[in-house]
């Protein structure tokens, strides 16, 4: 367990209270008062922000609605099919019986293709450049600055070589460079250490992204195939994305979830 997680730890070891589900039901239940309160006081450029986030909201849930309701589709059946010859014109028309089918798969199947996912991490903070970036002096006289040490835990890939010390512009150090990963998978309830197989995306900058710098909420490819996962066809699962949950130069270890 990362540190400062001190009330985690606590439920583990002591549990609950009594009422902890019906005061959380409560809660719940006043927050969209204290939501329509806060929206009827606020006002100026809050009250714009406020309203924007509202409405976003809004409209990723009536989405998600939508995306499990049914809708109509039609279905062609042997017993309305009349003997004989039928017209060409016809051939579409009859024997058809409308029934409801639940066009969430189909969607879900594009968000993938589009390359949407929900993560467990939807929000991370920024990091500007000069918290990522050390600046390295060389030359004779120290007068060029051009040089950048990357300050975070990095990805390098397997048979990684560094380039030539004059010509390298990115030091990324060993120390600093992690090969596995602590994945923890969210329906089994279990961790696994797995090699990382690369970086997918890092939500700062495609720049890291290219670096391989691992930050908190990075999208990385772990290698999954001694988990023993099968897809729908029998084909054995062999690398599947998971998100980074901690801050990995503070830690010296990768926490992930993977993304199932």
């Amino acid at each position: 367990m990362p540190q400062n997680e001190y009330i985690e730890e606590s439920i583990k070891r002591h549990g609950r209270r009594m009422d902890h589900d019906e005061r959380k039901r409560k809660r719940e239940a006043r927050e969209v008062h204290k939501q329509a309160a806060f929206a009827q006081k606020v006002h100026g450029l809050k009250a714009k922000m406020y309203n924007k986030k509202r409405r976003n909201e809004k409209i990723q849930m009536k989405k998600t609605i939508k995306m499990h309701d049914e809708k109509d589709a039609k279905q062609k059946t042997t017993d309305a099919v009349p003997d004989g010859a039928v017209p060409a014109y016809l051939l579409d028309r009859e024997g058809e019986q409308k029934a409801k089918v639940l066009s969430n798969m189909i969607k879900q199947k594009r968000k993938e293709k589009a390359g949407k996912w929900s993560v467990p991490l939807p929000k991370v903070r920024g990091i500007a450049e000069d918290e990522m970036f050390k600046v390295v002096k060389t030359g004779k006289a120290k007068t060029k600055s051009w040089k950048r040490l990357v300050t975070k835990a990095t990805f390098v890939g397997e048979g990684f070589t560094r380039k030539p010390p004059k010509y390298e512009r990115f030091i990324r150090p060993m120390a600093l460079r992690y090969k596995k990963a602590n994945v923890t998978h969210p329906e089994l309830k279990a961790t696994f250490q797995l090699p990382i197989i690369s970086v997918k995306k890092n939500p700062q900058s495609p720049a890291y992204t290219q670096l391989g710098v691992l930050t908190k909420g990075t999208i990385i490819e772990v290698n999954v195939s001694e988990l023993g996962l099968v897809t729908t066809s029998g084909k054995v699962v062999w690398g599947k994305y998971a998100q980074i949950t901690n801050n990995p130069e503070n830690d010296g270890c990768i926490n992930a979830v993977l993304l199932v």
